[in-house]
């Protein structure tokens, strides 16, 4: 008897060609699509370019894998997890944005919804396998990047545990992206030249600004410059704002480049530095926290990425006692981010992560970030 497989449908091309790929191995293949978001429901007015739409963007998705599902002669169920995203994600990511941090949404996302919620549905529509159209691989529980560097997605799921991945296939994690259009354009799927997703996972393309003001209030307050510690102009928000930012910081006057090089909270400061590079972005440590190990090898040395499409960065481990990390790298890195996920590698192997919560340069913590 053919083993049974349960694969999210997300009405995109890369899950479309791994349902087809799994069907011609022989798998019995039940497309699974999650809604996760309502926009009515969560207020998700101001900001949302698709509001007056005759259809929403999550039922055309839903109408595409519908349509894939039938091409590849496969049954599709629907399942809602509204409130487990709101609960479990967006929660969490309007938490760390109140905070002065940058959350990543999509590693929360695949940790409580994706490999979480999604697997118990699976199993209860009888699943020995369940797969997704992730561009990563995995051999028994161990992580690996997907074969196309340019679309690797194993920073996104640095957070699962060993028994969350048991039992996971990625159909597509040893292709290259042209290879799976190549393959949806031969078989006439109906989603081949479908373009990818953009914007917050299950949410979309916004206007970031004005979609975050449905949520928490604008709040504004002084821009420092972090050299002087002069005002130089006014934020509307420390929620709109991340480290590293170059562009619409709100500052004018100043012929000079500058960029978002810290938060204040308390005090509601942005602070910003001048010129081409300036070293006020750079640092040479952070501490983790949230730590998470898919690999029973937790090294002294390996390489650390600080943010997706990141360079591999070589580091060095220091594990604490109240089970934190100290991750040093001697060559300084630019803009490493309260909030932001750090994923470790030995090599193509994908060890575990942490999230990113004090910035240090010599050993002390900056005092702007």
């Amino acid at each position: 008897m053919a083993k049974k497989v349960v694969i999210g449908m997300s009405g995109g091309v890369d899950s479309s060609v791994a349902a087809y790929l799994l069907k011609k191995q022989g798998y019995e293949v039940i497309g699974l699509f999650m809604r996760n978001w309502d926009s009515l429901v969560n207020n998700d007015i101001s900001g949302n370019p698709y509001i007056d739409d005759n259809i929403c963007p999550q039922e055309q998705d839903y109408n595409d894998a519908l349509a894939v599902c039938k091409h590849l002669n496969i049954p599709l169920h629907r399942v809602d997890f509204i409130k487990e995203y709101w609960d479990n994600v967006f929660s969490y990511f309007l938490e760390e944005l109140e905070a002065g941090r940058t959350p990543n949404p999509d590693v929360m996302c695949n940790k409580y919804i994706k490999f979480d919620a999604f697997i118990k549905e699976a199993r209860r529509l009888g699943a020995d396998y369940i797969a997704t159209g992730h561009y990563a691989r995995v051999k028994g529980c161990k992580l690996y990047r997907g074969v196309d560097s340019n679309k690797d997605q194993s920073y996104f799921l640095a957070q699962l545990t060993p028994n969350q991945l048991k039992d996971v296939l990625f159909p597509i994690g040893d292709l290259e992206k042209s290879e799976v259009r190549k393959i949806a354009i031969d078989n006439d799927i109906p989603t081949a030249k479908k373009k990818d997703s953009t914007g917050i996972c299950f949410i979309g393309e916004r206007n970031y600004q004005k979609f975050i003001q449905n949520y928490l209030k604008p709040n504004p307050g002084y821009i420092i410059d972090v050299d002087t510690l002069e005002i130089v102009g006014r934020h509307d928000g420390l929620m709109n704002y991340t480290i590293g930012q170059r562009r619409n910081v709100g500052i004018s006057g100043f012929a000079e480049k500058h960029f978002v090089v810290g938060k204040n909270v308390a005090k509601n400061e942005l602070y910003i530095a001048f010129g081409d590079d300036p070293e006020a972005l750079y640092s040479d440590e952070c501490i983790i926290d949230t730590v998470n190990f898919i690999s029973p090898n937790h090294p002294t040395f390996c390489t650390a990425k600080f943010r997706y499409r990141g360079p591999d960065n070589e580091v060095m481990l220091e594990y604490r006692e109240d089970g934190t990390i100290s991750v040093r790298y001697p060559q300084k890195v630019k803009a490493v981010t309260p909030g932001q996920i750090c994923v470790f590698y030995l090599g193509e192997q994908c060890l575990g992560s942490g999230i990113i919560k004090e910035i240090r340069k010599n050993r002390e913590k900056l005092w702007y970030l």
